[in-house]
This record gives C-alpha cells, sequence and structure tokens, in this order.
C-alpha cells in the first residue's frame, strides 16, 4: 500500500513528462486498484458461503481451490479478449463480473459461456472487410462494451446466482423429477446463452454466405442486407448451429464432471434442447427487430442505418429500442418459455 502512494505521489509531482506515459500509469494502476477488488470480492463470496454452508447444514461450500480457478480463470479470459480486441476496457469488466459468478455457480455455465464467447469472437472477425462494407457500425475487431455484456449475460448471471442460493455451487444433472426448480434454473441459463449465440452466428454468418436477400419476417418482403428482422435459410440454420453448439457444451461438461449420471434422467436431450434455443432466439430477436427496431436505407453510403436521418429511406420497425435491448429482450423470453416447455417432455429416469 505505502509503495502504492508512492508511485502516485511521484506521478502527480511530475510537471515535465509525456502525457502517453502519465495515461499508461493510471491505466495500470486503475487495473491493478480493479484486480484488488475483483480479489476481495470473490473472497468475500466464499465467506459467505462458508458460513451460510455452516449455518444451514444443507448448502455446498466453495472449495478454495474451485474459488480461485473461478478468480484466475476469468482474468486470463478477460484479458486475453481485451488484447485481441473482442473486448473493450468495460467490457472486459463486465465479463470478469460474468464469468465470476458463473463459473463459481456451475462449471457447465462456464463452458457454455466460454464457448459462446470464444466463437461469437472469431466469427465477428470472420470475413471482416466484407462486413465491413455492408455494416454501418461494424466494429474492428467487434469490440463488445459493457452494454453489450450486460444484455448477453444479465440474465446467465442472475439465473446463477439463483442457482446458487437454491442448490448452491456445484454441478448437478438436469433431472425434473428429483430437482424441478434448480433443473428449471439451469436450462433456463443454458438458454438464455444459446439464444445470445444463435443470434450472433446468425448475424455473422448469414450477410457473408447467404446467395439471396434477406426477407423481412413479419411481411416476408425482400430487404437489403443488414435491415433488422430480415432472416434467411442460412442465417436460421447457423442459429440453430450456434444453439446446438453451446448446448454440446454444455452435455460433455455434464458428463466430465457430474458423478450420478446412471442414476439420473438422461442428459442427451440438453443438446436438442440448447440448438431450439439458438433457433427460437433467432426467431423471437428478428420479429423485436423487424417490428422495434428502426432500418433505413441511408442514400449516401448505401448501407442499413438503425436511426432515422435526412438522408434514410425507411424500411421497416419504430425507432423504439435499438440491438442491445433487443438482444435482452429475446434472451428473457427465450430463459423463460423453452424451459417451461421443456419440463413437459424431458425423460424421466
Amino acid at each position: 500500500m505505502l509503495g502504492f502512494c508512492l508511485v502516485l505521489i511521484s506521478l502527480f509531482s511530475m510537471t515535465d513528462f509525456d502525457d502517453s506515459i502519465y495515461k499508461i500509469y493510471i491505466k495500470m494502476i486503475t487495473n491493478i486498484v480493479i484486480l484488488s477488488l475483483i480479489i476481495c470480492i470473490s473472497l468475500a463470496f466464499w465467506i459467505m458461503s462458508m458460513t451460510a454452508s455452516t449455518y444451514y447444514g444443507n448448502i455446498r461450500p466453495i472449495s478454495p481451490w474451485r474459488w480461485l480457478f473461478s478468480v484466475i480463470v476469468p482474468v486470463l479470459i478477460a484479458y486475453n479478449g481485451f488484447k485481441k480486441k473482442s473486448l473493450d476496457h468495460s467490457g472486459a469488466l463486465g465479463g470478469l463480473v460474468v464469468g465470476f459468478i458463473l463459473t463459481i455457480a456451475n462449471f457447465s455455465f462456464f463452458t457454455s459461456l466460454l464457448m459462446f464467447f470464444l466463437s461469437s469472437s472469431k466469427l465477428t472477425k470472420w470475413k471482416g472487410q466484407a462486413k465491413k462494407r455492408i455494416d454501418s457500425e461494424y466494429k474492428e475487431g467487434g469490440q463488445r462494451n459493457w452494454v453489450q455484456v450486460f444484455c448477453n449475460g444479465a440474465v446467465p448471471t442472475e439465473l446463477a446466482l439463483l442457482y446458487m442460493i437454491e442448490n448452491g455451487p456445484g454441478e448437478m444433472p438436469i433431472d425434473f423429477s428429483k430437482q424441478h426448480t434448480a433443473s428449471w434454473m439451469c436450462l433456463s441459463l443454458l438458454a438464455a446463452l444459446a439464444c445470445s449465440a444463435g443470434d450472433t452466428w446468425a448475424s455473422e454468418v448469414a450477410p457473408v454466405l447467404s446467395k439471396w436477400q434477406p426477407r423481412l419476417i413479419t411481411t416476408w418482403e425482400r430487404v437489403p442486407v443488414g435491415t433488422n428482422g430480415g432472416v434467411t435459410v442460412v442465417g436460421l440454420a447457423s442459429s440453430l448451429l450456434g444453439g446446438t453448439f453451446v448446448g454440446t457444451t454444455y452435455f460433455l461438461t455434464q458428463l466430465m464432471f457430474v458423478n450420478d449420471l446412471d442414476i439420473s434422467a438422461p442428459q442427451w436431450p440438453i443438446i436438442i434442447f440448447g440448438g431450439l434455443a439458438g433457433l427460437l432466439g433467432s426467431i423471437v430477436d428478428s420479429y423485436l427487430g423487424a417490428t422495434m427496431q428502426f432500418s433505413g436505407l441511408d442514400e449516401n453510403t448505401g448501407m442499413v442505418v438503425n436511426s432515422p436521418t435526412n438522408t434514410a429511406k425507411y424500411i421497416s420497425g419504430k425507432p423504439i429500442l435499438d440491438n442491445n435491448a433487443v438482444n435482452l429482450f429475446s434472451s428473457i423470453l427465450t430463459a423463460l418459455l423453452l424451459p417451461t416447455v421443456a419440463c413437459g417432455f424431458w425423460p424421466r429416469e
């Protein structure tokens, strides 16, 4: 602490030094402070877990190794995402919070989140030059800020917290006959992640690979590439694959970390469920985009824009929601709808 104060005093006592060096030092110190706070907060979670397990007796405590893994791994992933420009500074900090909570709650949650993030980041950068010519809001590297992290991660984070309150940290099989509430929350979290993956895969793959113009999901009329609510066969197939990819990741993690699968309900429907969540989430997202997002064709650039301007020719939708809000609402709807339906069809032991 004394060294930290001396560094601050020396920084502010200097008058003639390069402004860029000053910014580097400030950013470095800020990162150190934030990392220290994250470690302190995560330690508080661990202490509260140990206290609760001692007091109530029926909640599994968080082991030191699980806590350590939940701190170190999200930090490394967020740093790597920031270094490769998949996340900006605020997005990396938001990702740390989401990653820590999901990892400490359930390793199946963590691997599903990780595969969603890695695959989405790769696809966002894939064919970047082609996307830059058709997307007016394209960012180099596809940097995500804290708002985008929140809209994709808020629902899974809340469900992970509820899961720990209900079941404690740890992995468990999805079995509605034995653990109805916890199984519902697991599938709801998976549905939210698969929905986000399906929408991202569709929006990143379809504009590049589809040979036909998309059709507006509400009227089925052909619209320019990039129109909110436009769908293609390639896009729908990509959303199904994206959800299936996340579902498969969840299923494989179950096989690795859950011990009593032999006396539980079959887990293979997780893969099918993930694919359906990705497809349904993409359809819901498209419908909301077609009705509650403005789409217009800018006459100067020839690109689709998301806000009304004097040079934008109206295509569809109303300027009520932006893309982040649409992602959030579609995630919520998918997370609520699909697990409710799945519990009626899930095979029993």
